[in-house]
């Protein structure tokens, strides 16, 4: 039977394959494929231990010494357009005469890409990988060199047991009102689409009918390895269209006749449920350091870690880049993994208890001295656990991971920036028993005190406390908010029309945000994805106030992404004067439908056939009883999140699956630009875990 072990080894055995090949070799890599490696088999040491000579982006600006006559080159993309041109910068800038690519996109997309017929390839001829072949001969100077390239299916990242991120994925996120309305002005008058429902694949752009087909591949192929036979089921526009494509896909149809192991597949919009994506509800540990931490360059999920507690470097500002960064990603120790798991899917408090217990158990078993204390743990008592290993290189290898996510823990707990997370946990739950005692116009309204610049003085003179909301956390509060509108006490009428009370005070929030904006200092990540600025001397008002115009435009819309459900339509249970309001997440409310006692049919998670027999089921359906596929008729459940997870709803996700003790397994994957990926408890095509704002940045982009 399969198991979400299984699904975690795939990307590990896929990489085995690219290490056969860079003995002696300079490695060229995307950001994508690096993030997927710092996840799977251990980064670049992995890289140096298989034999490789160096490792290098995969950019225009870099070459091979004239002493370095071999490279591979590992891309998540089409070999197409840019990643061709740069394929000719490198190698023409370098003395090669051994090229090897390796791309994550299966040769029948490049075909597709390239307009020619699925037929070209039928004897087992890859056309376009040859001809690539001859190029690479041809700018390295001789046409006897040797070139090769291959398709090896580099799309998933097991960030956990349960996780699974498919990082060249990340941009792909469900399909929202202003997408419609593009889509239609491109069309005849008699053939638009009335809702996103309607839009199929070929009304699609090129680019994204090809990402979605690459989606499709990838989990093809993992599905190919692991010898399973899925069911696909889906939950929202952008869910139908990735879920159609699996099921139709040419080689999965040969795949399920043969595939020894039974599993489900639930593909699940973002959009349906956005407030467990921004809300702090969430009592995470992971999720808060995912937050507050920078980044790590070129990833999509994971952050720089400061390490210089661990040396001798002064520890004073300026000195930040004296060291290099540690991260979340700690492959290669089986304690470090235990604490990232702990991490992950339980509790804060749990959690942060966790992480001084290995601190504890590891300066024992290098017999390093420590101050033991009790009670509530803080970030100097960790540091202090941390300390000792700084003079012992051998303790300082053999423990690194738990030290990294230990520091992780300490910076994050005295983080200046922490305290807004309980200010935002605070305010939401005055909008959220707001909402069910007034309409949405005057719930809204009560943001219009909060949109000012930061800094500045309260009515008694004094300065705003850190806790103050900067423009992040505004943007965020009102994602919260527009996601719940529909809960909310219906408007009249007028408060909705043009020039309404609704249009009047959005203007105000439009003001008021666009001078917050604009008085900041420094441009957060989520502002420069907003703006298109990474300075704030390029922002102007002008720029800014477009961009907010457009991103309340998509706002708009969000409260409207269930209005086509029959059953699951709202995520939130109005005070009834004894209870207080509350969220209900949407996620849990799947996975109580899926497994249910009664295995009743939800009409909210469609069932995506496979073939003519799955068809003709269906229809005899309507004459006679013929049970349709359920998902919890297999012993393993895939969530696959198509805009991104969080590690709240990871524990969420956990902690429903054992209430309601089902005889399957749940896995899943995620992507998203926030942002997609599989394993075993949930999926996300977007791809990242922290979508406090990872995925906030696509309501402006369209």
């Amino acid at each position: 039977m399969l198991t979400p072990e299984d699904v975690w080894h795939f990307p590990v055995q896929m990489w085995d394959r690219v290490l056969s090949k860079v003995n002696r070799a300079v490695v060229f890599m995307d950001d994508p494929c690096a993030e997927i490696l710092h996840w799977s088999a251990g980064g670049a040491a992995a890289l140096f231990d298989a034999g490789a000579r160096n490792v290098k982006q995969f950019s225009s600006f870099e070459s091979c010494s004239e002493d370095e006559p071999k490279a591979v080159f590992v891309v998540s993309t089409l070999l197409k357009g840019r990643t061709v041109d740069t394929l000719k910068d490198i190698i023409s800038l370098s003395r090669l005469q051994y090229c090897v690519v390796v791309t994550a996109v299966s040769h029948p997309l490049h075909l597709l890409a390239n307009n020619v017929t699925a037929a070209a390839d039928a004897d087992g001829a890859a056309p376009v990988f040859e001809q690539l072949e001859d190029k690479l001969c041809e700018w390295m100077g001789d046409m006897n060199y040797t070139a090769e390239v291959l398709h090896v299916p580099l799309s998933f990242a097991p960030v956990s047991q349960q996780l699974l991120l498919a990082p060249a994925f990340a941009r792909l996120f469900p399909l929202l009102p202003p997408d419609l309305r593009a889509l239609n002005a491109k069309r005849p008058d008699k053939k638009r689409f009335a809702s996103l429902l309607d839009v199929d694949m070929p009304a699609l752009p090129a680019e994204l009918q090809l990402e979605i087909k690459a989606l499709a591949g990838a989990l093809n192929a993992l599905f190919e390895a692991t010898g399973t036979r899925e069911e696909s089921f889906a939950v929202g526009p952008m869910s139908r269209l990735i879920a159609g494509e699996l099921a139709a896909h040419p080689q999965a149809k040969n795949r399920r006749k043969a595939a020894p192991n039974k599993a489900s597949i639930i593909f699940v919009d973002r959009t349906m449920d956005l407030t467990g994506a921004v809300g702090h509800h969430g009592d995470s540990l992971a999720e808060k350091i995912l937050t507050v931490l920078k980044p790590l360059p070129g990833h999509v999920t994971d952050v720089q870690v400061d390490m210089r507690e661990l040396t001798g470097v002064l520890i004073c500002p300026g000195s930040e880049s004296c060291v290099a960064p540690g991260c979340l990603a700690q492959t290669q120790s089986p304690a470090a993994r235990s604490l990232w798991e702990a991490m992950l899917t339980s509790k804060h408090k749990e959690g942060v208890m966790e992480v001084r217990r290995q601190l504890v158990e590891a300066a024992s078993k290098e017999k390093l001295p420590i101050k033991m204390s009790m009670g509530r743990v803080t970030p100097e008592q960790l540091c202090s656990y941390a300390r000792p290993f700084r003079g012992d290189a051998g303790a300082l290898e053999t423990h690194c991971g738990v030290l990294q996510l230990g520091l992780a823990t300490a910076q994050t707990l005295r983080h200046p920036l922490l305290p807004r997370w309980d200010a935002c946990l605070a305010f939401e739950r005055l909008l959220l028993q707001a909402l069910g005692d007034a309409d949405f116009a005057s719930v809204l309204s009560q943001m219009l005190p909060l949109m000012k610049p930061r800094g500045g003085q309260d009515d008694s003179g004094g300065g705003f406390a850190e806790d103050e909301c900067g423009p992040d956390e505004l943007i965020l509060l009102l994602v919260y908010l527009y996601s719940l509108a529909d809960e909310a006490q219906h408007a009249e009428r007028e408060d909705a029309r043009p020039g309404g009370k609704l249009e009047k005070l959005e203007r105000e929030l439009i003001g008021g945000l666009t001078l917050a904006i604009t008085r900041e200092t420094e441009l957060s990540p989520l502002l420069q994805k907003l703006t298109g600025c990474t300075q704030v001397e390029e922002l102007s008002i002008e720029r800014v106030h477009s961009v907010l115009e457009h991103m309340f435009e998509t706002l708009g819309g969000l409260s409207h992404a269930r209005d086509h459900h029959k059953q699951l339509r709202r995520v939130y249970t109005a005070s009834d004067g004894v209870h207080q309001a509350t969220y209900q997440p949407f996620l849990r409310q799947i996975l109580q439908e899926v497994f249910h006692p009664d295995k009743h049919q939800c009409p909210d998670i469609e069932h995506m056939s496979g073939g003519l027999t799955d068809l003709l089921k269906t229809g005899f359906s309507m004459f006679m009883k013929v049970s349709r596929p359920h998902p919890s008729d297999n012993p393993l459940l895939f969530l696959f999140l198509v805009g991104g997870v969080t590690p709240s709803e990871l524990r969420l996700i956990k902690e429903t699956v054992a209430a309601l003790k089902p005889g399957s397994q749940v896995s899943g994957p995620r992507s998203g630009p926030a942002g997609n990926s599989f394993s075993s408890f949930s999926e996300n095509a977007r791809l990242e875990i922290s979508c406090r704002s990872s995925n906030i940045d696509r309501l402006s982009t369209f």
